[in-house]
């Protein structure tokens, strides 16, 4: 058997092994392509402004989450939209929402989005099952994704044609019309979703294999080291303007957001982290993009009673193993590029699922087929 037609077998059994499990994950994928800005909109639905109310100014704002629970340490989120609810962030999972008009908490927001969303997840990571059970669903979608990258890969190598000749290569390359049978049809469909969607698609399902298995996670770690925390940036001087400060001698977290606001005229959100009484700084990470692009984010260290920022943590002074890490994770999701990179992680699990199609006809018409015309011709014999 020549090597071009053991890949060709080897593509086709491990697309039949894993071709339902694959389009599982596409499927669900897809849908939980524009996650982040569905549950967002649906929770900025849920804020009441009174009547003749404006938004709280920060301080008031943060007095009132304390009041109301959150603690010292905790992040407050401000966002750049008008109307748009506070944040309360607890922990990297934990987190609610503020009205920014009274400093109420909000309860429920969103929750049918959100357990909706969870479900997918679940059911994308690893078949939505529970307990001791999850590790197994993980094993399995975890070689999916092994066997999905083997796809790729051995596609690309079937599909590369022998000669660089336009004639040739668009017979592969754009979809054709009044092909003579759905056998053609299928075979030119396969091959063109798989060529255009080939860079989205091995870009998902390789993160997907880092997040899937702690040796890949390993050998990023191994390629980039370790994912430390961020190291203070460099120093820069400089007073805020002077206002009249608090009467206990600090400088307003209000204050502290306006000149940071100043340093950063295309933030989207504001985090400050809320101090302790004594605390001699306040931190404040301004994020110009959507809340998960590192490379987006820089951290001020501003001084309490001067107003002063002390220390300036870009995404540069990041180590490289936690850019990294950050990178590849939200790479999977096509976050790391905006709404246009969700879009383009969208399509291309969307593709997946046309190759699924295209991919099991012509395994049918290849391997199932020829079984029951013998069985109908033994038969009638």
């Amino acid at each position: 058997m020549s090597f071009k037609r053991t890949i060709f077998w080897s593509h086709l059994v491990i697309g039949v092994a894993f071709g339902l499990v694959i389009l599982m994950m596409s499927v669900t994928g897809v849908l939980l392509t524009y996650e982040r800005q569905i549950v967002t909109f649906l929770e900025n639905r849920m804020v009441e402004r009174p009547e003749g109310f404006r938004p709280l100014g920060i301080d008031a704002l943060a007095a009132k989450a304390l009041e109301n629970g959150a603690q010292p340490g905790n992040s407050l989120v401000i966002s750049n939209q008008d109307g748009a609810a506070a944040r309360i962030s607890v922990s990297r999972r934990e987190n609610y929402l503020l009205n920014p008009y009274t400093g109420d908490r909000i309860e429920n927001a969103a929750q049918d989005a959100k357990a909706f969303f969870r479900t997918l997840t679940s059911l994308h990571r690893w078949f939505a099952l529970t307990g001791e059970s999850r590790a197994a669903g993980k094993a399995v979608t975890g070689a999916a994704n092994l066997g999905f990258l083997f796809l790729l890969a051995s596609g690309l190598y079937l599909w590369w044609p022998k000669s660089w000749k336009w004639r040739i290569v668009r017979t592969n390359l754009l979809f054709r019309r009044n092909l003579p049978t759905s056998k053609a049809r299928d075979y030119n469909w396969h091959h063109v979703f798989g060529i255009w969607a080939l860079v989205p698609l091995f870009a998902v399902v390789l993160t997907g294999v880092v997040i899937s298995y702690p040796w890949a996670g390993t050998a990023v770690t191994a390629v980039f080291g370790p994912a430390d925390p961020a190291h203070a940036g460099r120093s820069a001087g400089g007073p805020l303007q002077a206002r009249q400060g608090k009467s206990d001698g600090f400088t307003s977290l209000q204050e502290i957001a306006d000149t940071i606001a100043l340093q950063e005229p295309a933030w989207n959100t504001l985090s400050i982290k809320l101090p302790r009484d004594k605390a001699a700084r306040v931190l404040v990470t301004a994020d110009t993009g959507n809340g998960v692009q590192l490379s987006r984010q820089t951290t001020y260290a501003v001084a309490r009673t001067s107003g002063e920022i002390l220390d300036i943590t870009r995404p540069e002074d990041q180590s490289s193993g936690r850019r990294a890490q950050v990178f590849l994770r939200f790479l999977h999701t096509g976050e790391v590029y905006g709404v246009a990179g969700q879009t383009i992680a969208g399509l291309g699990s969307l593709a997946a699922v046309f190759l699924f199609y295209t991919g099991f006809a012509l395994a049918y018409r290849r391997l199932i087929q020829p079984v029951f015309r013998r069985r109908i011709a033994g038969s009638t014999s």
